[in-house]
């Protein structure tokens, strides 16, 4: 045992009774992340009243805003994961080392998107659309938003750090101060209240950037004063290339993950603008309202990867073994809700978005249909947790690559070209029907390996 042990307390992820522990580490990260859904929305609400193709705009950068999210949620979760069990394992020095170069990599990535935002928001839709009014105001929206991507990969990494330090509590309170300050000014700049000028599709950006940067500054004075476990310091952000392969064994398939969702979602983009526009605006739509029954299931598996991984550090099977039986009944319950709501209210849910007659009947047939594979959805994200939780993010990635490359868009093609864009929504079922299964089979196989063997 590291003699630095004696001066810390036992953490909670270590002793406190699983149900308990995944309440109080997994509730504050659901209930931040369904905020994160409301302003999410709130902005999209916001923009839909200007017209459609305000909507259509930000739903084309939609899957940019996504790789930024991927990049950074990859390196969070891949330096949650090691600080996670190296406090597992008693080694403080280490688990702080690991936080620094979180920051670290969080600073390096987001100049590759402010790189990408100067030289390529123009390039990237006008290979989506020829329309001039979405272009007008999509390109300035996504110059934006990647341009001052640092405020969200700092705000995401400290909340990570206090995950993983188990003190998801303030890692919500960081995200709700985010999430208001949001909310507060998208109508402002937006619209042009308060006598400042409207600033239409931009405001909605501006407003975005400044909530995800007011947290980051609360985030990281309230890790530099209150989170005991890892000692941030400018020193410590060297870098460290062992620590940086390590976050990246595990964070990289994540980032591969999420980075292939919006390559995905890109792709469906391009491929129905040409044939229905309606068809872009349901997709974009339709990820912002999934969002609400989506981002439970992600909070809770983000709660639950520090506690596997910090019981696996500690070789308690039994509280691992817990930990994943109690998620997979939370996950399955909040999807199986979800898909009543998706099936029993489409109306009312596209009601928000201000949308005509023939678009709301056409978006209720590909809500419904969607909706039928949520619950193998719920089943994949809890075992993709536990492969990360266990240092295993290689397995995360085969499956989401099954999924994504080599069963869902070819199936979208295949819909697309031999039954018409009405049918392409069924490779959303299809293709989250083969990610289940090879979860639950890899799931298996990976619990008996390194789970199961625990105290043998």
């Amino acid at each position: 045992m590291n003699n630095q042990s004696a001066t810390h307390k036992e953490n909670k992820l270590g002793t406190m009774p699983i149900r308990r522990l995944v309440g109080s580490m997994a509730l504050p990260l659901i209930v931040s992340n369904l905020v994160q859904a409301l302003y999410n929305i709130v902005d999209s609400i916001f923009v839909a009243q200007i017209n459609q193709n305000a909507t259509t705009a930000v739903s084309l950068a939609f899957p940019i805003q996504m790789l930024i999210i991927a990049v950074a949620v990859g390196t969070g979760v891949g330096t949650s994961s090691l600080m996670s069990r190296k406090l597992g394992e008693k080694n403080f020095t280490d688990a702080s080392i690991a936080a620094n170069q979180g920051f670290f990599l969080a600073i390096c990535s987001s100049l590759l998107f402010v790189i990408f935002g100067i030289f390529f928001s123009s390039v990237f839709f006008n290979a989506n659309t020829d329309n001039p009014e979405i272009l007008e105001m999509g390109v300035p929206y996504l110059q934006i938003c990647c341009t001052c991507s640092l405020g969200v990969f700092i705000q995401i990494n400290c909340e990570r750090i206090m995950q993983g330090t188990g003190n998801a509590l303030m890692s919500m309170i960081m995200q709700l101060i985010g999430c208001v300050t949001n909310i507060i000014l998208d109508p402002i700049l937006i619209f042009g209240w308060f006598g400042i000028p409207a600033m239409g599709v931009a405001g909605a950006a501006i407003a975005t950037i400044i909530g995800q940067f007011t947290a980051a500054i609360v985030s990281v004075i309230v890790i530099l004063l209150k989170v005991k476990d890892v000692k941030i310091s400018i020193k410590g952000m060297k870098p460290h290339p062992t620590m940086i392969l390590t976050i990246y064994k595990v964070g990289f398939p994540s980032i591969v993950m999420q980075a292939l969702n919006s390559f995905i979602i890109m792709t469906q983009n391009a491929l129905l603008m040409p044939v229905s526009e309606i068809s872009v605006w349901i997709l974009g739509v339709y990820f912002k309202i999934q969002s609400f029954v989506f981002m439970p299931v992600f909070g809770l598996n983000n709660g639950v990867i520090p506690i596997v991984a910090y019981n696996y550090g500690a070789r308690n099977k039994a509280r691992i073994t817990e930990t994943i039986r109690f998620s997979l009944i939370i996950a399955l319950s909040v999807m199986v809700i979800g898909t009543a709501v998706f099936w029993i209210f489409p109306e009312l849910l596209l009601s928000m978005f201000n949308p005509e007659p023939a678009t709301i009947k056409a978006a209720c047939h590909a809500f419904r249909i969607i909706s039928t594979s949520f619950i193998l959805s719920g089943v994949s994200i809890v075992c993709s947790g536990v492969f990360q939780a266990l240092g295993r993010g290689f397995s995360s990635l085969l499956i989401s690559a099954i999924r994504q490359a080599l069963v869902l868009l070819p199936a979208l093609i295949a819909l697309l070209y031999l039954v018409g864009a009405d049918s392409v929504w069924f490779s959303y079922p299809i293709a989250e029907a083969v990610a289940c299964i090879l979860s639950v089979i890899i799931m298996l196989r990976t619990y008996k390996k390194h789970i199961a063997v625990i105290g043998n």
